[in-house]
């Protein structure tokens, strides 16, 4: 059945339905730390690349300029080499910067799935990179629909969500989209960003999304923390414990939004 009408903000997560063909086209979880200038060194990653080489055998370097702005000198940009791994199918990544590591993919299958190689990573990042603080800690979910499920929105999910595509202006809309952002009361001082809409052919709202050659409709959901005032000493046990209610909390609202024939279109059994 679908998750109670309660706040989906709070309290315990519905039981997962795991669906056949769901509509995730990317999930992301991420930990930013203050800077290590080294992690720009080949040498000095080294160790961290064998230690998950296993699993992320392909690694390429990236050149990302930053522009830096100071009151006492002109404006000027610097390079930061960012290193991305990744497994022979590009199914799972890992990108290793100065200043963060994510995890991303696009061939999710499960929570524990993803909790496991996240931990696997954070394990070798602590050994090998030995980051002191975590400044920020961030999981990610994004839904993407297309096709005919799109004109069937309406059905899929509720109504504040389909918002305008549930009314008889659907036929002239091309482009709409909706963001608010809650306070997590069972997880302070963290946040949840939700943003839900249609998307025109060809358009995007954020370079993490990929414009593609039709309409689709995006439900993008990410829970995070920003501790840059109060960092947390880095611990990788309680990063993937607030990593999993993080992840957790996501599917509550991700329920919150659906309904059982979006469940059942997806390959779900609620």
């Amino acid at each position: 059945m679908t998750a109670p009408h309660t706040s989906p903000l709070s309290g315990p997560p519905p039981a997962e339905v795991p669906l056949t063909n769901a509509p995730l086209v990317r999930v992301i979880a991420q930990v930013r730390f203050p800077l290590i200038a080294s992690i720009e060194k080949r040498d000095f990653i080294g160790a961290f690349q064998e230690a998950i080489r296993a699993t992320y055998p392909v690694l390429h370097a990236e050149q990302s300029r930053n522009l830096v702005l100071s009151p006492d000198r002109p404006m000027e940009t610097r390079a930061t080499t960012i290193w991305r791994f990744h497994d022979p199918a590009t199914q799972w990544r890992v990108t290793l910067a100065p200043d963060f590591v994510a995890l991303e993919t696009e061939r999710y299958s499960s929570r524990q799935d993803l909790l496991s190689r996240l931990s696997r990573v954070l394990h070798a990042l602590e050994d090998h990179i030995n980051p002191r603080f975590t400044e920020r800690l961030g999981v990610r979910y994004i839904d993407r629909i297309t096709g005919p499920n799109l004109s069937q929105l309406p059905s899929l999910v509720r109504q504040e969500v389909s918002g305008i595509l549930a009314s008889p202006l659907r036929q002239g809309v091309v482009h709409a989209l909706s963001q608010s952002v809650f306070t997590l009361p069972d997880e302070e001082p963290a946040l949840l960003s939700a943003r839900w809409g249609l998307l025109a052919r060809g358009s995007t709202m954020d370079p993490t999304i990929a414009a593609i050659d039709e309409a689709s409709w995006i439900l993008d959901l990410d829970a995070y923390e920003q501790l840059q005032g109060a960092p947390r000493e880095f611990d990788v046990e309680a990063t993937i414990t607030r990593a999993t209610r993080f992840s957790e909390r996501i599917y509550s609202v991700f329920r919150w939004a659906v309904n059982d024939e979006f469940l059942r279109r997806f390959g779900g059994a609620p």
